[in-house]
């Protein structure tokens, strides 16, 4: 299996930052290409002057940038100062919180934005926002300072996250969340002219094969995830269909992983292929009518509007649901606009 870690340590006075093993069934891979489909806001070029000064290493010793990565190398990344993951920095970032007690907060993350920080994100991220908000973040699973992050969205995913305050409001919203109690709604906009009303989407998911930041669904059993997406039709469009989307259980990139699956990708996910318009109408005003909701829209048509939960000391059911934000709002009315205009709809060929 593929695993990430981080840690201190080296004889010769350099720090270990990140360390990947190699599947047993992998294909020669060049190593800059190799760490860029692994690591997370690294790009070829950055990893590639790293490995010429010599601080990309493979089984302990360092390697050029075109050496190519086989299964079971171990990956290092070193460099000659201590890992910044536990350097968190308190930002006032302007967090827009929509619920706040003291045992918990929710607020709405806007899109653009990391959550944790890490590799080439060490500030400007939701946490450092938090350190900022509470003052200290409380100290849960012992004395090392982290916040009470109990699931996660993507970066260019807008909405709804809780964040537990202490320990045992950690473990109870930790529970909810493993037993599938937990209400999450998004709402999505997909390409394409979806064949039914609504169903769910029920299988797989494991690291895509040919990227491994990327999530793909598998039939094999014992390395996937299972993972259950149920949706219904909002509004269409011809050319792209609104949808709900509500989460049974809460995998990496499950929603924008089960709809490229069915054919029909989330508008503007450039990872999952919804940056590109082939296929459907291709005359010259639909094509300058995507491409300036790209602009307005420049990250995947995603938004996690509905968050409910069971309040981990009272018990009392908390409902939360956020609008959508201005750039899906401005998409979507686009979309109307451009349907009601009398010229043929523009649909899939």
């Amino acid at each position: 299996m593929t695993h990430l870690e981080s840690r201190h340590g080296s004889d010769d006075e350099f720090f270990e930052h990140y360390k990947v093993v190699a599947d047993e069934e992998q294909r020669l891979l060049r190593i800059d290409k190799f760490l860029t489909n692994r690591l997370k806001n690294a790009s070829r070029n950055r990893i590639q002057n790293a490995a010429r000064s010599g601080f990309i290493r493979v089984n302990g010793a360092p390697v050029k940038p075109n050496y190519r990565v086989r299964g079971g190398d171990a990956v290092s990344v070193v460099l000659p100062h201590p890992p910044r993951n536990k350097e968190l920095i308190p930002e006032d970032l302007s967090l827009d919180f929509v619920y706040e007690d003291d045992h918990l907060v929710v607020v709405n993350k806007p899109p653009g934005m990391v959550v944790h920080p890490g590799f080439g994100n060490h500030s400007g991220t939701l946490v450092n926002g938090l350190l900022f908000h509470f003052n200290q973040l409380p100290k849960l699973g012992g004395e090392e300072r982290r916040p009470g992050l109990v699931h996660r969205i993507d970066k260019d995913t807008s909405g709804l996250l809780v964040v537990a305050k202490d320990e045992d409001s950690l473990t109870h919203l930790a529970n909810q969340f493993f037993y599938h109690t937990i209400d999450r709604v998004y709402f999505a906009l997909v390409w394409g002219n979806l064949a039914h009303d609504g169903g769910t989407i029920d299988n797989y998911l494991d690291r895509s094969p040919r990227d491994r930041k990327l999530m793909a669904v598998t039939q094999n059993e014992t390395l996937g995830k299972r993972a259950i997406t149920h949706y219904r039709v909002l509004e269409r469009y011809g050319f792209a269909t609104a949808v709900e989307c509500r989460l049974e259980t809460g995998r990496t990139h499950q929603i924008r992983a089960h709809f490229k699956h069915l054919g029909h990708p989330l508008f503007h996910d450039t990872a999952y292929g919804g940056h590109s318009y082939a296929g459907y109408h291709r005359g010259h005003t639909f094509k300058a009518f995507v491409e300036n909701t790209f602009a307005i829209l420049p990250r995947q048509a995603l938004h996690a509007r509905v968050l409910g939960f069971e309040h981990p000391t009272n018990g009392q059911k908390m409902y939360f649901e956020q609008p959508l934000p201005p750039d899906m709002q401005l998409a979507q009315d686009r979309f109307r606009k451009f349907v009601a205009k009398p010229h043929i709809s523009p649909t899939k060929d």
